[in-house]
C-alpha cells in the first residue's frame, strides 16, 4: 500500500498517510483517460452555431427573371444556395455535443490520473490550508511558499474563502472532491490534497 508524507504550509513533515492501492496504485489506462477528457471537452461546447436553410432566408418566392430569352441559367428563387445570400446547404444547426462515458470508465480514468500523479511525485498532501479572509495575495504567497507554480487544490467541502481567493489566479484552482476530474488534474502540474479530503475521495472511487 503506497505511503505518502503529510506536510504543513512550511513544507515540514507532520505525519504519514496510507493510500489505498485500488486508487493510487492503478496502472494508468491512457485510452480511458483520453476518452474521458474528450467527453469533458465535448460537453463544454456551446453548440450554438446556426445557419439558415433556403426555407429560412428572407427572400420572396418571386421568380427573379423570365425562364427563357435572357441567356442566363434558369432560376426559380433567390433563396437558392447557388445564389449570393441564399440558403446554406447542410450548414450547422444548434445541437448538444455532450456525452458521458460509463461510470466505471470515468472512475478508472480518474484513478489512473491520480496514480500517475503519485508515481511522478506530483502529489502534495497538506494537513490543513485555511485563510482568515478572501485574499488573492495571501493564497498566491502560500502557493509560492510551497514551491508550486501551477497547482490544483482539492478540498473536502465547499470552501468559499479558498475558492474566491484563487479564482483570479490562472495557474491555480480550488476544487471540491465531488468536482475532481481528469481534465483539471492533467491541466495542472501539481496536485495538492487536504488530508481531510482523502476519505471523501475513497468513498467516491471505491464503489
Amino acid at each position: 500500500m503506497p505511503v505518502a508524507d503529510v506536510v504543513n504550509l512550511e513544507l515540514q513533515k507532520v505525519g504519514e498517510v496510507e493510500l489505498p492501492e485500488a486508487i493510487w496504485g492503478v496502472e494508468p489506462k491512457i485510452h480511458l483517460i483520453h476518452e474521458v477528457v474528450v467527453a469533458q471537452l465535448d460537453s463544454r461546447r456551446a453548440g450554438t452555431a446556426c445557419t439558415k436553410t433556403r426555407a429560412e432566408v428572407a427572400f420572396s418566392n418571386h421568380k427573379p427573371y423570365s425562364q427563357k430569352k435572357t441567356g442566363r441559367a434558369r432560376a426559380g428563387t433567390r433563396r437558392s444556395p447557388l445564389w449570393r445570400k441564399g440558403g446554406t446547404i447542410f450548414g450547422p444547426k444548434p445541437r448538444d455535443f455532450s456525452w458521458r462515458p460509463p461510470a466505471k470508465v470515468r472512475r478508472l480514468a480518474l484513478k489512473s490520473v491520480l496514480s500517475a500523479k503519485l508515481k511522478e511525485n506530483e502529489l502534495l498532501i497538506l494537513d490543513a490550508f485555511s485563510l482568515a479572509e478572501i485574499k488573492t495575495k495571501a493564497f498566491n504567497q502560500s502557493m509560492v511558499g510551497l514551491g508550486l507554480k501551477k497547482a490544483l487544490v482539492v478540498t473536502p467541502e465547499p470552501d468559499r474563502i479558498l475558492e474566491m481567493s484563487a479564482r483570479n489566479l490562472p495557474n491555480y484552482k480550488v476544487l471540491r472532491v465531488d468536482g475532481l476530474n481528469c481534465y483539471d488534474l492533467l491541466k495542472h502540474d501539481r496536485l495538492v490534497i487536504l488530508k481531510e479530503s482523502l476519505p471523501a475521495i475513497e468513498e467516491r472511487l471505491l464503489k
